[in-house]
């Protein structure tokens, strides 16, 4: 084929199992042997692989087959999409729309959520449409909502389509006990005293009218949605209550017919079909209202949104909508006002309230030069802020994207939940039918026991003929059986952990971590910005005319607080000559000292003359004075000695895991700064918070055993991992993994990304507004160590609400089931019990809300 009209076709693969540079470079080697391949370009960070090939010459699967043989795993980079599905009502709707949309070519996986009433689907590129998952949906015999994200977004639709399903749930309801009230009410003559209200023909009649309208009116959704999902060979829970209420109808025609002379005897159990939809729907509404609520947490997010922003426009104040603003726009930011969107604060001064991000009450200090998340409140001053980030890239809709991604992800626990309910309504036909059978094949011996359950159950008449008791029972199988109860156990705690979680700056991405994280036993902590700050900074400035005395000079040996050093006037010599030194230096050792005489109000000298030596310090003239800042190396050089004292003071601070720089003028020692990157002051309460858990506390840094030591001393961890270089976190992680250790591991979202995955559960901590760290199960907003606690503590009460929910929901079906094929469940109570089962799974979700996940408690 000529060059110029060869084909050329572009695909990303995911790739799997890449930890390091080796690892590209042995994928992108193979891809590239491939004949028809132009170009392969492998990046470990996003774990992909972009390949340009001639389509005539090789196909995807070959590039997948070059991946493994190099020994990883590929497979085409897809897409997700979240879809609403309108018309689900039990854990069986889930199943068949998952089997539906996972029978469509190119998608890898469905994930079907009851609690939120979504699908959330991932697919191949380019070989998947958003038309062929709706179709998948409308086959299984529901229906997509079609809505604009904008539109999702949009909290008064959000609300009013929330109110709009309660009210008519509520509507529902209420119809139906305007009509099943005078049923109960004209059934009790005749209970009590065997009177018949107009007589056999008219009772009969009324009770098959009323019943009617009951189960037709305002049941009509469930009757039709039951055919819909009968027709589609999917049947749900509506089947169930459809075959219940249509039976016990038949019975009333029957009774009728027999009034005319046209039947035999039969009892009529039409009423009862009024009363078990009266039930039903009652338990429907109870469960939409609570459903709601569960939910509020992420509702309670997009209320947080600003609506409008004032924004400079051609050196003028304009208001304009959030959605119109654009990047770089200043906007202006008044005491008791939100800021519209994220940005960096351009002039002025303020402390906001993060809370909304972080879960802090404590209001956080913004000067020029600060990141500000949208949405917080100004409390004090005016600020103007300069937009980075606005529509779908905020935080804040960051933050909501991924707690629906949690609420509608799986975890393991529930896949026996899941496999059942594939197959629970088939299986309760196959029972209901087994039960009539049973009873009509053996009458005797279900009679039998009808009659002594009938002493002691007031609702269980042996008296009224086989065919009559065989049908009760068939009725109160079909009635009592709950999916239902079964697919909420999982999301609705879920839902709620999540939304808990996103109000306290913890973020779980994967709800599978919530289950992991409860076998955990080590978590590992990545040293810096984990333990400490990530950055140097001044603790200690000694000056040599201060030592002759007991050397505690500016805060003392040991003082971790850096606004306590420089006090004494030597000592402000000292660093005023060190920080003029180092004004013309790069290192971040030199630009900590530099900061903090400013913080000090300490004028830094011109310096000239600057010359750095690699490995030992700086040189520097200064005021006409030779100045060297730097190791004893560098001492050693020029002869330089210094005292005893001074030497000694060095040594303890070199102890605590400081880097001591000796400050020399003229060929004599000046003094000592000691540099150190500092513990985060809530690290030590966090890491005995850990412990009291039941946690191994480990430490994985690249300092030396010695400098890690002493920073593991300070903070209670019991096991350190020092000299580790960054590429060789995973391999420590899979170390401890060998050991039989589950781990968990925490550390910076993108150094440490490799160790994260690596980990049995990755937290990452987030680094200012952005927190779509792809490697991390858990995603921590604030930094702090503490938020660690919280989001142990908020994994395991979670998954103790699964766990509960799980058995309940079991235990109903277990136990109610046998209970209604005996024929002691009255069909009526059997529906009340089916409601119950379900409210009782999401008002214990609910519960969470009251869990204390605070670090202290």
């Amino acid at each position: 084929m000529d060059q110029d009209t060869k084909q050329v076709a572009t695909k990303q693969l995911e790739i799997e199992g890449m930890h390091c540079a080796s690892c590209v470079q042995a994928v992108e080697k193979s891809l590239k042997n491939l004949d028809g391949v132009g170009n392969a370009s492998v990046n470990l960070a996003t774990e992909s692989a972009t390949v340009e090939f001639d389509p005539s010459q090789v196909d995807v699967e070959r590039l997948r087959k070059a991946v493994s043989d190099a020994g990883y795993e590929a497979s085409e980079r897809g897409r997700s999409t979240t879809l609403r599905i309108d018309g689900m009502h039990c854990a069986s709707c889930v199943a068949a729309v998952e089997k539906s949309l996972k029978t469509v070519p190119g998608v890898k996986t469905a994930s079907v959520n009851l609690a939120t009433e979504s699908a959330t689907v991932s697919y191949d590129d380019g070989s998947v449409a958003v038309d062929d998952l709706s179709a998948a949906v409308d086959r299984a015999g529901y229906q997509v909502v079609s809505e604009s994200e904008a539109a999702a977004r949009d909290m008064d639709a959000e609300l009013e389509k929330d109110e709009a399903k309660i009210s008519d749930a509520r509507r529902r309801m209420w119809t139906a006990w305007g009509v099943t009230i005078p049923i109960i009410l004209w059934m009790l003559p005749e209970m009590i005293a065997g009177y018949m209200f107009l007589g056999e023909i008219g009772h009969s009649l009324g009770m098959l009218l009323l019943g009617a309208a009951a189960v037709f009116i305002p049941g009509f959704p469930t009757i039709r949605s039951a055919w819909k999902s009968a027709t589609h060979l999917a049947p749900n829970m509506d089947v169930l209550i459809a075959m219940g209420t249509i039976a016990s109808l038949a019975t009333g025609v029957v009774a009728v017919l027999h009034s005319f002379g046209l039947a035999p005897s039969f009892a009529s159990f039409a009423g009862v079909a009024g009363m078990i939809m009266a039930f039903h729907l009652t338990g429907r509404y109870i469960e939409t209202k609570a459903k709601g609520r569960a939910s509020q947490a992420i509702k309670q997010l997009l209320t947080l949104e600003a609506k409008e922003a004032t924004v400079i426009r051609d050196g003028e104040e304009v208001t304009v909508p959030v959605s119109s603003l654009q990047i770089d726009d200043v906007m202006v930011v008044r005491p008791g006002e939100k800021v519209p969107t994220d940005g960096v604060v351009v002039s002025g001064e303020s402390s906001l309230d993060e809370s909304l991000a972080t879960g802090e009450s404590m209001p956080v200090d913004k000067k020029e030069g600060d990141e500000v998340i949208g949405a917080t409140m100004n409390q004090q001053g005016m600020i103007r802020v300069r937009a980075t980030r606005v529509g779908s890239d905020t935080f804040l809709s960051q933050v909501i994207r991924m707690v629906e991604e949690a609420q509608g992800s799986k975890i393991p626990i529930q896949a026996l939940a899941d496999r059942i309910t594939g197959i629970f309504v088939p299986i309760i036909i196959a029972l209901a039918a087994a039960t009539l059978g049973a009873w009509l094949l053996f009458p005797e011996f279900f009679g039998g026991i009808a009659a002594a359950a009938g002493q002691f159950l007031p609702w269980v008449n042996p008296g009224m003929g086989a065919g009559a008791l065989a049908l009760y029972a068939t009725i109160a199988v079909l009635v009592i059986a709950c999916p239902c109860a079964l697919g909420l156990a999982t999301p609705t705690a879920l839902m709620v952990g999540s939304g808990m979680g996103a109000q306290n700056g913890v973020l779980i991405r994967k709800g599978a971590a919530i289950q992991t994280l409860k076998d955990v036993t080590t978590i590992v902590l990545d040293k810096t910005g984990t333990i400490t700050e990530g950055k140097p900074r001044v603790t200690e400035v000694i000056a040599a005319a201060d030592t002759a005395g007991d050397g505690r000079v500016a805060g003392g040996a040991g003082a971790a607080d850096p606004d306590s050093a420089a006090t004494g006037s030597a000592a402000r010599e000292v660093l005023a000559a060190a920080a003029a030194a180092e004004l013309g230096s790069e290192h971040p050792l030199g630009r900590a000292v530099v900061a903090h005489a400013r913080e000090e109000g300490i004028e830094v000298a011109e310096a000239r003359g600057f010359e750095a030596v690699t490995g030992h310090g700086i040189r520097a003239n200064v005021a006409g004075s030779q100045i060297m800042v730097g190791s004893v190396e560098l001492l050693a050089d020029s002869e330089i000695e210094l005292s005893e004292a001074l030497a000694g003071r060095k040594q303890t601070l070199e102890a605590e895991a400081k880097t001591v720089m000796v400050v020399t003028r003229d060929g004599a020692a000046l003094g000592l700064v000691a540099v150190a990157d500092t513990v985060k002051s809530d690290s030590l309460e966090a890491v005995a918070a850990l412990r009291k858990l039941g946690f191994e506390t480990a430490m994985i840094t690249g300092d030396n055993e010695r400098t890690a030591r002493a920073i593991a001393d300070q903070v209670g961890i019991d096991r350190v991992l020092a000299e580790v270089l960054p590429d060789r976190k995973a391999a420590e992680v899979r170390r401890l993994q060998d050991e039989g250790r589950m781990v968990a591991m925490v550390g910076d979202g993108i150094n440490d990304a490799p160790a994260l995955t690596q980990a049995d559960v990755g937290i990452a901590i987030g680094t200012g507004t952005d927190v779509a760290i792809e490697s991390g199960d858990i995603v921590l907003v604030k930094g702090d160590l503490s938020a660690v606690v919280r989001a142990v503590k908020l994994s395991r009460a979670t998954f103790t609400k699964i766990r509960q929910n799980l058995f309940w929901a079991f235990f109903y079906n277990v136990v109610m089931i046998p209970l209604a094929v005996i024929g002691v469940m009255h069909p009526v109570l059997a529906e009340i019990a089916m409601a119950f089962s379900s409210i009782n799974v999401v008002t214990n979700s609910r519960r969470l809300q009251k869990a204390d996940i605070s670090p202290a408690a």
